[in-house]
């Protein structure tokens, strides 16, 4: 073992230093090769006891076994990464204050919300159903999902519009960083599912977008977006989970999302456009605050 770790070590050594000083680019791929390369093993013996067929389809259950690894793995490679580049959480976007909080409990209601209204409005108008008899189901996965909500919004987050986003404005202007790392957030869901996710790609770009002003308008913390990220979560899964909407075929999937989905479809958009307009008003609200 020793030989081992002598031979590698100067590798080793030359790559930390020219990585302190590397270009964003560069920087972003040693992290997500990193990420990979350390969640791989897990992958591997989740393949091997068939919890995962590689190249097939997944099914709900098999997600989260492959899921909660990789993103409890992200803060231990971003944390190498802060080491590396002399930097910090706040740097990216993650405080530790109880402001965060307050920001985070505000993205929450904001995104549950948007996502009542577009319901309700489709709902009125008659393109889909709400199943009353289903509601009884909630009281059992409201909180489970809401820690899934939280997890997965909070890492993402963390990845996308804190480390990624980050990194990528050292080097370029902001619209195209906040453009490159919308693009890589959208093209990376479809490593789990292909069929489903292609219709939702231009969804997922735009929801990045949204998230990244959402960024701008808690003045460069991450709460906020968390908090959006994290109740559109949790909003889609208890709907889906207890099946309290069923569409009714009046009109075009692609109005209401193309296989359920709402990011596949013009409601969803729609309700991205609207948050958007929110934390637009919201983030030009505050400047004229700062400004009196």
């Amino acid at each position: 073992m020793s030989v081992f770790l002598e031979f590698w070590q100067p590798w080793v050594n030359h790559l930390l230093l020219h990585l302190k000083d590397a270009p964003a680019v560069v920087v972003v791929m040693v992290f997500f090769i990193a990420w990979i390369c350390s969640w791989l093993p897990i992958g591997i013996i989740l393949a091997m006891a068939g919890l995962w067929q590689p190249g097939k389809p997944l099914h709900p259950e098999q997600k989260l076994p492959l899921l909660v690894p990789l993103y409890l793995l992200a803060p231990l490679i971003i944390w190498g990464a802060i080491w590396l580049r002399n930097t910090s959480f706040s740097d990216y976007g993650l405080v530790a204050n109880i402001s965060i909080l307050g920001s985070l409990g505000l993205g929450f209601g904001l995104g549950t919300l948007s996502l009542f209204v577009v319901f309700t409005w489709q709902w009125w108008v008659g393109f889909c159903n709400f199943q009353k008899s289903n509601i009884k189901q909630l009281p059992s996965i409201l909180l489970p999902i809401l820690l899934v909500g939280l997890l997965v919004g909070g890492i993402e987050e963390l990845v996308f519009r804190g480390f990624l986003f980050t990194q990528l404005q050292q080097d370029y202007p902001v619209w195209v960083a906040a453009t490159i790392s919308s693009c890589i957030f959208a093209l990376l869901h479809l490593i789990w599912e292909q069929t489903q996710t292609i219709p939702q790609l231009p969804g997922l770009w735009l929801m990045g977008m949204v998230l990244v002003l959402a960024r701008f308008a808690d003045g460069g913390n991450l709460g906020l977006a968390w908090g959006l990220h994290a109740g559109w979560v949790w909003a889609i899964a208890c709907l889906d989970t207890a099946q309290l909407i069923t569409y009714n075929g009046k009109i075009s999937e692609w109005v209401t999302g193309k296989n359920h989905k709402p990011l596949a479809g013009v409601a969803g958009i729609l309700c991205l456009l609207l948050t958007g307009g929110m934390l637009w008003l919201f983030s030009n609200f505050e400047l004229v605050i700062d400004k009196g």
